[in-house]
C-alpha cells in the first residue's frame, strides 16, 4: 500500500508553509507503510545524504538501499514528522518514531532533527541526527557526572 498521493502542486519547491507542511506530511506517510520506491523518488539523482552516523553519499541507489535495510528491520514503524521552519528551498523537520525492531527483538523509539534542501520539489540533500534506543530507557547517565 502507497502513501497519500503527491499533490501536483508540489512538483515543485512549496512556496508557503502550507504547501511545505503538506510535503512532509506526503513524506511522512511514505513511510507506514514503508513506500521505499516513492521515498527514493522525492530525491534528486544526485541527491546528497549525511544522516545520523551513516557516512556521507550521494545518489538514488545507495539511498534505496538504505531504505530497503530499514524496512526490513524496523516492524510496525510508526513516524511523525513535525515541519519546525521553512524558508526559500529549506525546510527543517522534527521526527518522532517507535518500531518493533527485528533483529534485537525490542521496541524501540527515537528522535531526530532533518534539514531538507530542496530543488525542483525534490530533496537535494538531506542533512539528520538521531537519536534512538530501547523504549523507556534512561539514557541520561551519558550526560551526568559520574
Amino acid at each position: 500500500m502507497a502513501g497519500q498521493p503527491l499533490p501536483k502542486s508540489l512538483d515543485r519547491n512549496p512556496r508557503t508553509m502550507e504547501e511545505a507542511q503538506v510535503l512532509v506530511k506526503y513524506v511522512e506517510s511514505l513511510f507506514d507503510p514503508w513506500d521505499v520506491d516513492a521515498l527514493v523518488d522525492g530525491f534528486t539523482d544526485d541527491c546528497i545524504v549525511r544522516f545520523a552516523d551513516i557516512p556521507q553519499f550521494t545518489g538514488k541507489k545507495i539511498l534505496h538501499d538504505l531504505f530497503t535495510a530499514r524496512s526490513r528491520r524496523q516492524k510496525d514503524y510508526r513516524l511523525v514528522k513535525t515541519l519546525r521552519a521553512f524558508m526559500n528551498n529549506m525546510i527543517a523537520i522534527k521526527g518522532e518514531g517507535q518500531w518493533f525492531d527485528l533483529v534485537t527483538g525490542q521496541q524501540m523509539a527515537g528522535w531526530g532533527c532533518e534539514i531538507w534542501q530542496l530543488r525542483d520539489g525534490k530533496i537535494a540533500v538531506w542533512e539528520g541526527a538521531f537519536v534512538g534506543g530501547p523504549a523507556g530507557e534512561n539514557r541520561t547517565s551519558l550526560y551526568t557526572a559520574s
